[in-house]
């Protein structure tokens, strides 16, 4: 896959995204989230990729944010439109994804980028990390779903404190609150990633698809998170993969999964 504002690289069945526009910090333009999509879609739809690990480019940041010389002038119309046409081809794609994806935070993210590691199923961040959601100081609100995900992850009081103030906070206040899982320094950040990664891969990439989609319907109006789970449980019971890793659980070895 070439893109132009990315970089896809594929190892050991780990796909490694790359945010690449190191001069504007990473920030989100319309291209950069079209080739995201792509990007996300493609791999999704490849048996070889089973986690996908999404960084910035460079030291200095994940996501700086979004690109706002793109949409300064919009009316509340476009302004509307803009945020769910993101959501849509981005945000809650990649939420929804059936493949894990793992965020590694490296430097600042900030508003969509911040809305963009949230969409992951869980991020890492190096210590020199900086996060936040500085949309009101622009007269605006987080439109990529920041406004619901960060709720969700450090609740209510704790999200509206950073909401409100715009201001940002460190790595270690992040994985104090649960924005994110670990911290660790930034030459450690992807050799973590890739250690996560490979235990993931020793699962069933059949169940995991079914858990990303019975947690996620529990934070979803209109669906009965257990309702879901029971469904998506029992039908694990039809797969290939249920049907080895029980049989190696009881033969004492390793399961060698089909994820099928």
């Amino acid at each position: 896959m070439n893109f132009e504002n990315i970089l896809v690289e594929q190892a050991n069945e780990i796909a490694t995204i790359t945010i690449n526009r190191p001069k504007k910090l990473n920030a989100l333009n319309k291209a950069t989230i079209e080739e995201l999509h792509q990007a996300f879609d493609t791999l999704n739809k490849e048996v070889n990729t089973k986690v996908i690990l999404l960084t910035g480019s460079g030291e200095k940041a994940f996501v700086a944010g979004a690109d706002i010389s793109e949409f300064a002038h919009f009316s509340e119309a476009e302004g509307g439109k803009l945020a769910a046409k993101g959501q849509e081809l981005l945000f809650d794609f990649v939420e929804n994804l059936s493949t894990p994806v793992i965020a590694l935070i490296n430097g600042f993210a900030l508003g969509g980028g911040l809305e963009l590691a949230m969409a992951c199923h869980f991020r890492i961040a190096s210590d020199n990390a900086k996060m936040g959601l500085p949309e009101t100081s622009l007269g605006v609100i987080p439109g990529y779903g920041g406004t619901q995900r960060l709720p969700q992850l450090v609740g209510k009081g704790r999200a509206l404190e950073l909401i409100m103030t715009a201001g940002m906070i460190s790595a270690d206040e992040a994985k104090a609150s649960g924005l994110v899982n670990h911290v660790v320094t930034l030459e450690e950040l992807l050799p973590l990633g890739q250690k996560l990664a490979s235990k993931i891969l020793r699962n069933s990439s059949v169940a995991i698809g079914k858990a990303i989609k019975a947690v996620n319907s529990g934070y979803k109006d209109g669906e009965n998170g257990y309702a879901s789970e029971i469904n998506a449980f029992g039908e694990c019971f039809g797969t290939e993969d249920f049907k080895e890793g029980t049989t190696a659980f009881l033969e004492k070895r390793k399961p060698d999964f089909p994820n099928k």
